[in-house]
């Protein structure tokens, strides 16, 4: 079953590595990546500002990148840690069930 598995995003059956293809399957991550990207855009752009001698378009491109570097990367923390308590739920309410340690 595909599509948005945000309330338990670790795959239990169909596989060995249940964290496999999370970010696919889990889309309260999204956000995350997304804002991830832009802030690499935004540095991308802080660099051809500082290149070109706009000084302050290129000041605030690394402003703007640093912010969503940091919302992103925090976002993405907090989603990390939310799936781990998933899956120590799932594991505490399925005895049979083995846990898997992170790779990520």
């Amino acid at each position: 079953m595909m599509g948005d598995r945000s309330n338990d995003p670790v795959d239990h059956a169909r596989t060995t590595r249940k964290h496999a293809g999370q970010n696919m399957k889990n889309t309260a991550a999204m956000p995350a990546l997304i804002g991830i990207g832009l802030a690499v855009v935004a540095f991308f752009i802080c660099l051809f500002c500082f290149a070109v001698g706009q000084v302050s378009g290129g000041v605030v491109a690394a402003a703007i990148a640093a912010c969503l570097a940091v919302a992103g990367f925090g976002w993405l923390g907090r989603e990390r840690r939310r799936v781990r308590q998933v899956e120590a739920r799932y594991v505490a309410e399925h005895p049979d069930a083995e846990p898997q340690t992170p790779t990520s």
